[in-house]
């Protein structure tokens, strides 16, 4: 089965009028990669379409949803210090989520191994009353939702390997037993969240799982958390989907961020992932800021994706990284006796 890949012109409509970490410049850069190493042409093009409201809102609020729809009546607006609109963000932002939706639902129905979104605006900080951290619907959550609406899947895995902690994702599901939630991310940091001990509310305790790293975290100690806690975690789990908060910020050399991910380390966890709910796994781009590290890590998570091998020697897990590997562990052992 092929791979999907969902990308759109429309997607560069969404620009602020200043310099702005989050710009076109991503998407552009990304798409000379995957051209100029022949992988877009393996993949199968799946169309963005715009959410519908009941979609949007099974996340976000009316009041959010008119709020954002609204922004396309000016040149510019800003939603918050971090976060803006132009006339084209409202479509660009349902196409984003829209497509996810369609890509994640093709994976679902067996005509799709898996897929690549490459999406603007990102997604993961928006909560359900509103905008933040330069994302104005929290796509993943989204399509999450949508997906067990249609009947599609029961459980789903988030997995969020952004330097940043997901907010909104990690409230969207914080009381919700069927949506697992596994963010690794520089802590503290922005947006605040993700501390150990957030471990989900009611229902849905243990199922929201954070590593806050400090910063300098690279390769060897990524994988060890997915082998230790998420890929143990995860079997037990047993999703049907794994939905992926593909940020490249964590990637050495990012203007934002202060960890050092290789390309290959990005690829070595793709890897893993497929090992979950039969290979069924889509990555949404979220963050990263430097051209050429975004570029060569998406490169590297979409050559997995299409059946090449990861690289598989990275040395061993720093000290420091497995000092917050065991924090964690403590927190969730009391949920998963596995670990």
């Amino acid at each position: 089965m092929p791979t999907g890949l969902v990308d759109d012109p429309r997607f560069l409509d969404h620009v602020a009028p200043y310099g702005h970490p989050e710009h076109p410049g991503r998407l552009k850069a990304i798409r000379a990669r995957f051209e100029a190493d022949g992988l877009a042409s393996r993949c199968v093009c799946v169309p963005a379409r715009e959410a519908a409201n009941e979609e949007l809102r099974r996340i976000h609020t009316a009041a959010h949803v008119r709020a954002v729809d609204a922004t396309a009546s000016s040149d510019f607006q800003a939603l918050d210090p971090d976060t803006y609109t132009s006339r084209g963000s409202a479509e660009a932002a349902r196409l984003a989520a829209g497509g996810l939706v369609d890509l994640a639902s093709e994976v679902l129905s067996g005509r799709l191994a898996n897929g690549f979104a490459l999406l603007r605006p990102p997604g993961h900080h928006a909560e359900a009353d509103r905008a933040m951290g330069f994302c104005l619907y929290n796509n993943v959550a989204v399509a999450a939702r949508a997906v067990q609406a249609a009947g599609s899947c029961e459980r789903v895995l988030i997995v969020d390997w952004d330097v940043h902690h997901g907010n909104g994702t990690q409230h969207s599901f914080w009381d919700d037993p069927s949506v697992l939630y596994f963010s690794t991310h520089q802590f503290p940091f922005y947006p605040g969240t993700g501390a150990a001990e957030e471990a989900g509310g009611g229902k849905g305790r243990g199922f929201n799982v954070n590593v806050p790293w400090p910063a300098g975290m690279g390769d060897a100690d990524h994988l060890s958390a997915f082998d230790r806690l998420l890929l143990p975690i995860a079997r037990s789990f047993s999703p049907d989907l794994v939905l992926v908060s593909a940020g490249f910020d964590a990637a050495a050399g990012d203007l934002l961020g202060g960890m050092r991910v290789s390309p290959g380390g990005y690829a070595a966890l793709t890897e893993r992932l497929l090992s979950l709910a039969d290979g069924r796994l889509v990555l949404a781009l979220e963050g990263g800021y430097n051209l050429d590290a975004i570029a060569r890590s998406a490169a590297a998570c979409l050559r997995v994706l299409l059946g090449e091998e990861s690289p598989h020697d990275f040395g061993t897990v720093s000290p420091a990284g497995a000092r917050k590997i065991e924090e964690t562990i403590e927190v969730q052992r009391e949920f998963w006796k596995g670990l």
